[in-house]
């Protein structure tokens, strides 16, 4: 099979973007892929990151694809989990204790930092606008979380995000108030829990 094609397949697999790492996986060579992005006229986007010129901008998706061991969370969970009004502001997103968020912090986005043991609890997968795979908190993590940094949220956003998470039909009741005892916010959010259920 032609490596121009095999290419090809992949951007279109990834809605218009490729990274180096993909094509070195698909046994193309950085000369050859080289080749192919100024034959193909891509645009890079970030270190390793291409994009085809008639490729939606996808954000999320490349802040991803620049800080993997970023979790997008608070605000932007919201956003990408459908319990949000509206598009954040900042991105949000939350890494480990002790990791360096200076160029997170150029870009824009807002970082929150956990201990190592908490960063996995209740991670996804979860499908950006432009149709590519993001690392997100579940419904359940993000209203924990919302609850515990309350005083940097507004109050109208977190509100909204209980209400519209009690009205899912696939909420879990069991699963949220683990999480409320792990992250310690299990008072507050049985407060809610019973003016809203």
């Amino acid at each position: 099979m032609n490596k121009f094609f095999t290419l090809d397949l992949l951007l279109k697999e990834n809605n218009g973007y490729i990274t180096t790492s993909e094509a070195l996986d698909a046994d193309v060579s950085k000369t050859y892929f080289g080749e192919y992005v100024r034959e193909r006229e891509l645009v890079r986007v970030a270190h390793g990151l291409y994009m085809s010129q008639d490729a939606w901008d996808d954000d999320l998706y490349v802040i991803q694809v620049r800080f993997p061991c970023a979790v997008f969370s608070h605000e932007t969970a919201l956003y990408l989990l459908n319990l949000a009004e509206r598009e954040p502001i900042r991105y949000a997103a939350t890494l480990k204790a002790g990791t360096n968020t200076t160029r997170l912090a150029k870009l824009g986005v807002k970082t929150y930092k956990i201990k190592a043991s908490l960063l996995e609890e209740g991670i996804c997968e979860t499908d950006t606008r432009a149709g590519h795979k993001v690392r997100t908190y579940n419904a359940e993590r993000t209203i924990c979380d919302l609850v515990r940094s309350r005083s940097n949220i507004e109050t109208q956003d977190y509100l909204t995000a209980i209400k519209e998470y009690v009205r899912r039909k696939d909420k879990n009741i069991p699963q949220l108030m683990r999480y409320a005892n792990l992250f310690s916010v299990e008072k507050i959010i049985r407060q809610y829990l019973e003016v809203l259920l």
